[in-house]
């Protein structure tokens, strides 16, 4: 084939005059443009008698198979002398074969986009009639020449595209050869290596993956994302800023993927097609249901079906979105699915992306279960912390009550409270020996007790031996000093098990310590309390502390003591109540630098 081998070197010649002309006369392109148009009618005229040249090649006598195979090997070196970009398509679009060229203008790797979809290269807003002139060619058999707009590997190039019928020997169907002669781009030069292969590109990229890990740790680890459920809104807003177009996460609730964040890019508006895809259900998406039931991520470099992200009013989902490149993963262990997207003018998601993005959903899981499981563990300390200390004290009459309460490092074990009783008041302090909620359990449990059998019991004392009772019959190990005390006028009778005797500040700033005592609750079924009955005066004021306020130490290791607390209140004589436990809690905050480590409760109570 001689004359057609020539042909195409003179071809090759004049398109390689043609890019001089252009890079020469920048601002004069319009001759050039018309040439080179010229020169495609003619490369789609030499593909036409390269292929009756082949199909009138004589068989050899070894029989139609090894005359098929050297009309294939013909057609193949063809293609590649080719100087323009030429790709084989079958009847549905599908890329079949490429030539040098079209991989060096594209900027993919030889074979990259073979058996891919050739339409999801075309703009999307000109698919549609490239389809049509597809399918009129293959029917018609007359070429078609249209202008249209390629987008790959971050490169969108206006070209003027020919496409013309072919039979392939050997193929049952027949093919159609698109020629694209790029009219807006500037082509690399030979041989020039890709931007994205370098050594510098490439370590660039491994930093920028590093580099998300930690920002993303950073953001995870935040105290704010476990206060606030805002992980996965701050994770999805980071990816969002520099990763991808969009960003939707869909969280597994009851069984089932729901949309719980979507991230578009800046220049859409809140409405529209954003909210088109927070509504869309998840549940109609292949991808995520893919990845829910493989536990695994997917990476999709080009978007070879647009229907496998679901579909919205305005048709499928990765349509509307422009979606050239998308990346899947699940979030956690099975707690959801966080896909990203990226338009056709970007640079596909490669497999390095998702071996990072990966570690990315497993570390957002496992931020959304800590602040899931930090929350149902404050809701109940909160609600354990209700229990132990009452929101509000209620009026005693005759007497003035003021209390402070301050949590510890884990959750409380002290409690206080003010409750009515057989004709008058009573009160209760006290506390489990022990930390965290099932300590917190048991006080909560006194507490109740002492308040629910004063109902009918006129004695603390007696109350105090039923509780006792009841919590060695439950069996909890744990043993709760505590002490008890009914208000009937003047007279005030406690009962103390094992608790910090009481302090009585007299209006002149003496301070006397009542006789406390007993045994703890919860150690013999023969509970041992010490009982007394106390009269205060009007001026007087009783005072009733916790163990965690007395064992405060400071810097040195020194505890705060009871003499310390004496000498406090003896500065307070005549004060209200709330102005006695302030000054208590202010001194201790002093004394240990404000630090807490126990609970501390203060309660007052003052005859007027």
């Amino acid at each position: 084939m001689p004359d057609l081998e020539h042909a195409l070197d003179a071809l090759a010649g004049r398109v390689s005059s043609l890019r001089e002309a252009r890079a020469a006369y920048p601002a004069d392109l319009a001759p050039t443009l018309d040439a080179a148009l010229a020169e495609l009618d003619t490369a789609a005229e030499l593909l036409a008698e390269a292929r009756e040249e082949l199909r009138k090649a004589p068989k050899r006598a070894t029989g139609r198979k090894d005359g098929g195979q050297r009309e294939l090997k013909l057609l193949r070196q063809v293609l590649r002398a080719f100087p323009v970009p030429v790709i084989i398509l079958d009847g549905g679009g599908v890329v079949r074969r490429i030539n040098p060229e079209t991989s060096r203008v594209l900027g993919s790797p030889d074979g990259y986009l073979v058996g891919r979809s050739f339409p999801l290269l075309v703009d999307v807003s000109r698919r549609a009639a490239f389809r049509s002139h597809l399918t009129a060619v293959l029917q018609t058999g007359q070429p078609a020449a249209f202008e249209t707009r390629l987008a790959h590997q971050g490169r969108t190039h206006t070209v003027q595209l020919a496409l013309t019928r072919l039979t392939m020997p050997g193929e049952p169907q027949q093919m159609v050869a698109a020629v694209a002669l790029p009219t807006e781009v500037q082509l690399p030069e030979p041989g020039a290596r890709r931007p994205e292969q370098s050594d510098g590109a490439l370590l660039l990229a491994a930093a920028r993956r590093q580099d998300l890990l930690t920002r993303m740790g950073r953001v995870l680890l935040d105290e704010e994302a476990l206060l606030r459920p805002v992980a996965l809104q701050r994770a999805s807003r980071l990816l969002a800023a520099e990763w991808a177009d969009w960003v939707i996460a869909d969280m597994v609730r009851n069984g089932a993927p729901r949309r719980s964040v979507v991230m578009a890019p800046k220049n859409h508006p809140l409405g529209g097609l954003v909210r088109q895809v927070e509504s869309a259900e998840p549940t109609a998406s292949q991808l995520v249901l893919q990845v829910l039931e493989r536990g695994s991520g997917l990476v999709l470099e080009m978007v070879d079906d647009d229907t496998l992200f679901g579909f919205c009013p305005d048709g499928p989902l990765l349509t509307v979105m422009g979606a050239g490149s998308v990346l899947c993963v699940p979030i956690g262990r099975s707690d959801g699915v966080l896909t990203l997207v990226r338009a056709h003018d970007r640079p596909p998601f490669a497999l390095a992306d998702l071996a990072v993005l990966q570690e990315v959903g497993l570390q957002i899981g496992l931020a959304v279960r800590a602040q899931s499981s930090f929350q149902s563990r404050s809701r109940a300390a909160d609600a354990l912390s209700a229990s132990v200390a009452p929101r509000n004290l209620p009026d005693v009459p005759g007497y003035e009550a003021a209390a402070v309460y301050h949590p510890g490092s884990s959750v409380g074990a002290e409690f206080y409270d003010v409750f009515p009783v057989s004709g008058g008041w009573g009160f209760a302090l006290g506390g489990a020996a022990g930390k965290g909620e099932e300590a917190a359990s048991v006080s909560a449990m006194v507490r109740g007790g002492l308040r629910v059998l004063s109902v009918w019991d006129s004695d603390p004392d007696l109350v105090m031996r039923k509780v006792n009772e009841a919590l060695v019959t439950q069996g909890t190990g744990m043993f709760v000093m505590a002490v008890a005390g009914f208000v009937k006028g003047r007279e005030i009778r406690m009962s103390s098990a094992g608790h910090h005797p009481a302090v009585l500040l007299q209006p002149d700033g003496g301070v006397r310590f009542a006789a406390g005592g007993g045994v703890p609750l919860g150690i013999s079924p023969e509970a041992e309390t010490g009982v007394e009955t106390l009269t205060i005066a009007p001026g007087e004021t009783l005072v009733l502390y916790s163990e965690g306020l007395i064992s405060s130490r400071n810097e040195r290791g020194e505890p705060y003591g009871e003499e310390r607390l004496a000498d406090v209140l003896s500065r307070c004589a005549g004060q209200a109540p709330s102005t006695v436990v302030k000054a208590v809690e202010a001194d201790r905050h002093t004394f240990s630098g404000g630090q807490v480590w126990d609970e501390i409760v203060v309660f007052a109570l003052r005859g007027v």
